[in-house]
Parts: C-alpha cells; sequence; structure tokens
C-alpha cells in the first residue's frame, strides 16, 4: 500500500470504527446518550477547549489569520448556500445551517489530532471556536430572529475560551496539576463525540433523501473551494492551511439538526443532510487527505 494511502487510513480508522461502534450500540442496546452528550456538551469539550488555549505553548497571535480565514470560509458558504436556495425555490433557512456549519467538533478535532498530532489540537480548536460563535449567534438568529446575541455567552465552550484566550493574552502560567486535571476531563470529549455521532445517526430516520444528497455534496464541495480561495488572498502557515482545507471537507455538524427540530426547520429535509452528509465522508475526508498530507 502507497504510503499516503496507510497514513490516510490511519488517520480515518479510528474516527469510523468508534462511531461505528456506536452506530452498532445504538442499534443493539439504545442507549439513552442524553446525559452523556450534555456532559460533553458542558463538561469535557470545555474542559479540552481550556487546557488547549491555556497551555504554556499555545500563542493567540500565530492564530489570528487562521480565525480570520476560517470566518470567511464559513461566511462565504453562507452567502454561496443562499444564493443556491433562492435559485432552487428552496427556504434559505433550511439549506444555510447546514451548508456554513460543519461537524468541527465531532469530526474535525479528531482527525486534526490524528493527522497532525497533538501539537495540531491548538489550530483545531481557533476553528470550532470561530464556528460554534457563528452557529449559536448568527445561526440561532436565522432560525429565530427574536433570539439575543448575548445568548451566546451561555454556552459553556464558549466560557472555557474565553477563559482559555484570557490565560493565554495574560501570559499567567496555572499550576500544572490544574492544567493536566482539565486535560484529562478534556481527553473523554473526542472518543465522546465519535461514539455519540455513530448512535445519534443509528436513531436518525432517512428522508428526503434527494435533498441529503445534494447537500451532502454541497457542503464539501463549497468548503474546500472556498478554503482554496481564501488561502490565495490570506495564506497560512503549512500545518494550518491543512487544517483548513480538512475544515472546509468536514460534512454538516448534527447540531444543526437539533436546532432545525427545535425551531421546526424542515427537520427531516436537514436530518437527511446531517446523516448523508457524515456518510459521505468516507469520502470527502480522505480527498481532504491526499490533497494535504503530501
Amino acid at each position: 500500500m502507497p504510503p499516503i494511502l496507510s497514513h490516510i487510513l490511519a488517520v480515518l480508522f479510528p474516527l469510523f470504527a468508534i462511531s461505528a461502534i456506536g452506530y452498532i450500540s445504538g442499534r443493539r442496546l439504545r442507549p439513552d446518550l442524553t446525559a452523556a452528550n450534555r456532559l460533553n456538551m458542558d463538561v469535557f469539550t470545555p474542559a479540552l477547549v481550556f487546557s488547549v488555549l491555556a497551555g504554556r505553548n499555545f500563542h493567540m497571535h500565530g492564530f489570528a489569520a487562521l480565525a480570520v480565514d476560517t470566518f470567511l470560509v464559513i461566511a462565504g458558504c453562507g452567502v454561496a448556500a443562499w444564493l443556491i436556495a433562492r435559485l432552487l425555490r428552496m427556504d434559505p433557512r433550511t439549506l444555510v445551517p447546514p451548508m456554513m456549519f460543519n461537524n468541527c467538533g465531532n469530526l474535525g478535532l479528531p482527525v486534526a489530532m490524528l493527522a497532525f498530532g497533538q501539537g495540531a489540537l491548538g489550530a483545531a480548536v481557533i476553528t470550532f471556536l470561530v464556528s460554534n460563535t457563528l452557529q449559536f449567534s448568527f445561526g440561532t438568529w436565522l432560525l429565530d430572529r427574536q433570539a439575543r446575541f448575548a445568548a451566546i455567552w451561555r454556552s459553556p465552550s464558549i466560557q472555557a475560551g474565553a477563559a482559555g484566550l484570557a490565560v493565554a493574552f495574560s501570559g499567567i502560567h496555572l499550576w500544572p496539576p490544574l492544567l493536566v486535571s482539565a486535560k484529562m476531563l478534556g481527553d473523554i470529549s473526542i472518543p465522546l463525540m465519535l461514539f455519540a455521532l455513530g448512535a445519534r445517526m443509528a436513531e436518525a430516520r432517512l428522508r428526503a433523501v434527494g435533498v441529503g444528497v445534494f447537500g451532502a455534496v454541497l457542503r464539501p464541495a463549497l468548503g474546500m473551494g472556498l478554503a482554496w480561495a481564501v488561502l490565495a488572498l490570506i495564506p497560512l502557515p503549512p500545518q494550518q492551511r491543512a487544517l483548513l482545507l480538512i475544515f472546509g471537507a468536514l460534512p454538516p455538524a448534527v447540531l444543526n439538526y437539533i436546532f432545525a427540530e427545535r425551531y421546526n426547520q424542515e427537520p427531516e429535509k436537514v436530518a437527511s443532510m446531517v446523516l448523508i452528509g457524515n456518510m459521505a465522508g468516507l469520502v470527502f475526508l480522505p480527498i481532504a487527505l491526499a490533497l494535504t498530507l503530501k
């Protein structure tokens, strides 16, 4: 097997193996992961974000351009999806969020760690924070025009990000056992994300297949195309460049379905885009990795 294919397999196998175990468990055991998912959203993922940002080796000035590029990719996907929805006479509120907000948590963080090592988590967390901040602010407002942008600070991940950035900017060196404790909690988040993703896919009911396939192909096509365009305007160091291209290839986030269900915004169509999109990751993630792991 060529070395590049072996590397891609080594990166992707743990992701899909753990997700597959979650899927099988979801089908056979039907576990109630409500409490586990809540803990992951409110405790483990914020601990991961804080431990990465507050670590001594993190320097925010090295990620400013990445944050800007990530914002431009997300915003560009939103504008393009809005124009496409208008052209196809779809409700933009159904198509735009899944095209803007990808699975940079459940898949993006594990891919970054497995492909480039622990040192890449800082950059991956920046893309995650930019995406989460936009989804909990603009994404919520798009579905509910009465939503208040101040509600964004209720997200534990955003709070942990702000705290971690404050420590990083201040130059304070936290007591090492405290950082170790946060890191140990954060280490729970990534495998739990993958397991829960598989279990949630087992619960989903596949409807509106045509829309699902369309969204599954459009999301990485827009993301990777815009990532290339943005990198031509604002270049990044090699590793960050690779992570931005992988970020562009990620499928729609599961959170899009949760939001669509909450606001009754054609949840069947959104669920189909999320489910088929994550299955299509078996095709698009290897392509993105082949383009970046050289």
